[in-house]
């Protein structure tokens, strides 16, 4: 059996959340999401909590056991606290700059970036060198701040790009260095 999967999802006060065959839908505070629960998984609301189950040990179903259980608890989540990546710039003249909704980049490149936030995303600028991308969708909040540090990644020379905050890059010695 999962050890995840076993494990029942509790529900806060303030959370509203309906199952109607393979959909599950949560509403909280902070706005809802909807989840299709892939076929032999079952989900079953008991009192303040959900129930996730699955009819055999096959080996589909012990995979998407622990990882349906997973998902519903980050929705979870994230309808009550939400979700925020914390991302950083390292590098002489590189720069963020919040044009409304969304955010300009000075990257080194002869232009300057512009990133449109998805819907559901916001985006925050704390300083020239830092910023935040947050939401309540876990999935997307992370694959919106992975595409931005995509845009220039952090090089193992002189460290400069676009980082998450706390990230350690692996540094390399130079051909000065011996």
């Amino acid at each position: 059996m999962s050890r995840i999967g076993k494990l029942p999802v509790p529900v806060p006060a303030g959370v509203d959340i309906t199952v109607s065959g393979a959909l599950v839908t949560v509403k909280g505070p902070k706005g809802s999401l909807e989840h299709n629960v892939p076929a032999p998984i079952n989900v079953a609301q008991e009192d303040a909590q959900l129930v996730v189950s699955r009819p055999d040990d096959e080996r589909n179903s012990r995979a998407l056991h622990g990882l349906t259980r997973t998902l519903i608890a980050n929705m979870i989540i994230g309808v009550t606290q939400g979700y925020e990546k914390k991302l950083e710039i390292v590098g002489t003249g590189y720069r963020v700059v919040a044009k409304g909704s969304s955010l300009e980049f000075a990257l080194g490149f002869s232009h300057p970036v512009v990133i449109e936030p998805p819907a559901g995303v916001t985006f925050a600028v704390e300083s020239p060198t830092k910023f935040s991308v947050s939401g309540i969708d876990k999935q997307q909040v992370g694959e919106v701040a992975a595409n931005i540090r995509k845009i220039r990644k952090p090089e193992p020379y002189k460290g400069k790009g676009v980082r998450y905050a706390g990230e350690n890059v692996r540094r390399k010695v130079g051909k000065a260095g011996k």
